[in-house]
């Protein structure tokens, strides 16, 4: 047997020779041999490490994916012991293979699970399946796939992430909140009720903030298992879109700032009536804090021909509007257009949202320069029918 890696190949015998192979080797089911000849496909093709012993242990397979993500030279492998080629080690110190003996032991293991594991420093991802001609037989073939752990590293970086942005964002209002409450409970006498009083809706409107984060996080979560629920209803969006505005000129903003553009008849709009506040809540507070000048909102029916009946709807302002280069980021997390505050979590939520009802979203520049927000909804079937 023979397989042809790296422009090396491990013979028989278990010596490595330079040069290519002037014909694929025979194809033997299970290996690696297959891989090349049945599928057309050399192992270094494949994204991940692959290492293949055969049934003496040695190694007979050792693509560039392996040897990139262990630092060991394919050369320096091929013929060797799995347990000397491929020292792993695991959290404890414990020598991997003596460890786990996958040619000896329980005759019914097919394989192990991913783990993290480490070799010479490194901390490797290694998962392995045991090969078996028939089902409690020796095992002929050991197949290891080796993964590097930057992708785990990106998540973790990211969950840290968003573990210190909650908790600056909540250490604000909680701070508020525990000092008014502690000095009115102390010095209640001393103030007068128009103090009181605005102690007091300094303290509600710091308690919604923690209330709002609060719910971003959960939205977060269920957004990132798919376990965001969609209780859909008849919604207006006309009036949805009005009573945002009423809610923004109520909060001081100028009524002469929005522009509401109708575009009838719209069909008959099944979604989650409180999701799509929000999404509209989201959108509108963006354009106002972020952007200049009017903010035109414009309601109207899906007329890409080539997408479902639905609902369009377009947020734009005259503001200096979204760099190029950072459109492709606007619903990432922590994406923040400026530095006016947030947590850069809300167009991360509101895209999630959009999708979670089938719809769709996306970011561009506006007629006067500003940023302009378009998300679709399909008028979809209500909660009873679906």
């Amino acid at each position: 047997m023979s397989v042809r890696t790296s422009g090396t190949t491990a013979t028989a015998d278990g010596s490595p020779s330079g040069g290519s192979a002037s014909a694929p080797p025979p194809a033997v089911a299970g290996g690696a041999d297959a891989l090349g000849a049945g599928l057309g496909l050399d192992p270094d093709d494949l994204p991940d490490g692959l290492v293949v012993a055969d049934e003496a242990g040695r190694v007979v397979c050792f693509n560039a994916a392996a040897a990139r993500i262990t630092g060991i030279a394919p050369g320096a492998a091929l013929g060797r012991s799995l347990e000397h080629a491929l020292p792993l080690q695991d959290i404890e110190g414990r020598r991997w293979w003596r460890l786990t003996d996958p040619y000896g032991g329980l005759a019914i293991r097919r394989g192990q699970p991913e783990r993290n594991l480490l070799l010479g420093g490194r901390e490797v991802l290694v998962s392995a399946r045991y090969v078996r001609k028939v089902p409690t037989g020796p095992v002929e073939r050991l197949v290891i796939a080796l993964r590097g752990t930057e992708a785990r590293r990106r998540t973790e970086l990211s969950h840290a992430e968003l573990i210190a942005t909650v908790a600056h964002e909540l250490r604000s209002p909680l701070t508020s909140v525990k000092g008014f409450t502690a000095t009115l409970l102390q010095k209640w006498e001393r103030f007068t009720d128009d103090q009181k009083r605005l102690m007091l809706e300094t303290v509600d409107a710091d308690a919604n903030r923690v209330t709002r984060l609060i719910a971003e996080l959960l939205d977060i979560s269920r957004i990132d298992s798919g376990r965001l629920e969609v209780r859909r209803q008849r919604v207006d969006m006309t009036a949805a879109v009005r009573r945002h505005v009423q809610a923004q000129t109520t909060a001081g903003q100028r009524p002469d700032r929005f522009l509401i553009r109708m575009l009838e008849p719209l069909p008959d709009l099944w979604a989650d009536p409180d999701k799509v506040d929000q999404v509209l809540g989201n959108l509108l507070e963006n354009a106002v804090r972020h952007g200049e000048g009017t903010v035109t909102i414009e309601v109207g029916p899906v007329s890409d021909a080539t997408s479902a009946e639905g609902t369009s709807v377009t947020v734009s302002d005259e503001g200096p509007g979204i760099p190029e280069e950072s459109m492709s980021r606007v619903f990432t997390r922590f994406w923040r257009g400026s530095k006016r505050g947030g947590t850069g979590l809300g167009l991360y939520i509101v895209k999630g949202i959009v999708e979670a009802h089938g719809g769709t979203i996306t970011v561009g520049r506006a007629p006067a320069g500003g940023a302009q927000f378009r998300f679709s909804l399909p008028v979809a079937a209500p909660a009873f029918l679906a």
